[in-house]
């Protein structure tokens, strides 16, 4: 059940929303939820338990498939009424595995085709989210046609079933309004390890400052508010990352949500130019290097990627400053890459270099920012840097307590570290 302090409602310029009842103060739980449908990130398919998602290394793997993987037998069985036509789909398409969309978009088949008319969400049923296929470019709409032959092959003796599906939810619109709609479930260090679809969260509306964020345990979606909401105030998540431009950001925006941003960090171009400090030429260079260096992070290549990361924040080290958004998401990889091979002094150096600019573009109380601040916090613990640590805590602790609140896995286990 929806809880009543907050309402679904018609924002203006934007369609349905979701507003508050009554005041809400920062930190508190607005709703949490399961969601109506999941399904495990390409990625992680071999280190993250498909039931509850915790990740490990040596995780059983479900005989007949061979695909999914689970961390106990609990998880396997709590996981099998989902699992269980999903697994005749993934048998037949070995060792081929389909795209996260087309996965997902069939676990909501089985589970619509499976449904009675009470197991609908309060709010939103999924035949009432946009599809926005009119909006769509031609491109796009080709796209999706290729992702429901996909869907097809993967189904198989299934697709007779589809004829059952309720009126207007053919799988073109359903993968439509599943791209639209889904959010990527992260684990405590916002690492993307699946996409679910959470019916009623789908009404939030998009702020580039939002009011609300969401964090989630295992699959488990739970809103809470990073600030003071008002009465009737709506409520509203960042569908984007913030760290890139205003340009980026509502180029994204436009192509996957079909709107045009008008918030006031979009309409002012707030903090464009410290994105973009320094020398074009050199920040372009940067810039497109990044694609590569992810790559290589991608494929564990570690000793490479601190290489050539080192060789280019050292080559532009005079004319980009950190603050710089391709400087900062080298000093990221950089970091990674040191923790990695066990170079846990320099990963410090790289991780104290990001804080200021952390600060500066995650002014609010933002999860990215605690996470980055817990990052540095473990190294300096690690490195028996006790006083400093306990202040990198502190601040992060402080964060945590609005965006996770103290009763988070990864609030807790913070305080733990702290503590000891």
């Amino acid at each position: 059940m929806m809880a009543m302090n907050i309402e679904r409602f018609v924002s203006e310029g934007k369609g349905n929303g979701l507003r508050a009842l009554r005041e809400i103060k920062a930190g508190e739980v607005i709703h949490s939820c399961e969601p109506y449908a999941f399904c495990i990130a390409k990625d992680f398919l071999k280190t993250a338990c498909h039931s509850c998602l915790k990740r490990d290394e040596s995780l059983s793997r479900c005989s007949q498939c061979k695909t999914a993987r689970y961390c106990s037998v609990q998880c396997q069985k709590q996981a099998w009424p989902d699992h269980k036509r999903e697994c005749k789909c993934l048998k037949r398409l070995q060792p081929r595995i389909p795209t996260d969309s087309v996965r997902l978009l069939t676990r909501i088949i089985f589970k619509l085709l499976g449904q009675s008319e009470s197991d609908q969400e309060d709010l939103y049923s999924i035949a009432e989210h946009q599809s926005h296929l009119a909006d769509m470019s031609e491109e796009k709409k080709e796209g999706l046609g290729h992702l429901c032959t996909t869907l097809q092959l993967y189904l198989g003796e299934e697709n007779h079933d589809l004829s059952q599906l309720p009126p207007g939810l053919d799988p073109v619109s359903l993968l439509a309004r599943v791209t639209c709609n889904c959010f990527s479930i992260s684990d405590g260090e916002l690492q993307d390890v699946g996409v679910g679809l959470y019916p009623s969260m789908s009404l939030l509306n998009h702020d580039c400052q939002p009011n609300c964020v969401m964090i989630f345990e295992g699959k488990r979606l739970t809103l809470r508010a990073v600030r003071l909401i008002r009465p009737c105030e709506e409520l509203t998540i960042s569908y984007t990352d913030i760290l890139v431009t205003s340009k980026e950001r509502r180029s994204h925006l436009q192509e996957q949500y079909h709107f045009l941003c008008q918030c006031t960090r979009c309409t002012t171009e707030d903090k464009d130019c410290d994105m973009l400090a320094g020398e074009k030429a050199a920040w372009t260079s940067l810039r497109d290097a990044i694609p590569h260096l992810e790559q290589l992070q991608s494929e564990q290549r570690w000793e490479e990627l601190l290489k050539e990361s080192q060789a280019l924040l050292h080559r532009y080290a005079d004319v980009v400053p950190d603050r710089n958004i391709y400087v900062l998401r080298l000093l990221d990889l950089a970091m990674d890459a040191c923790i990695s091979l066990g170079d846990y002094e320099t990963a410090l150096e790289y991780g104290h270099r990001a804080l200021e600019p952390y600060k500066l573009y995650y002014s609010d109380p933002h999860p990215s920012r605690a996470v980055e601040l817990l990052r540095v916090g473990k190294l300096q613990h690690y490195l028996s840097r006790l006083e400093e640590a306990q202040g990198t805590f502190t601040q992060a602790y402080d964060i945590m307590k609005v965006t996770h609140g103290t009763d988070h896995a990864l609030t807790n286990e913070m305080y733990f570290t702290y503590q000891h």
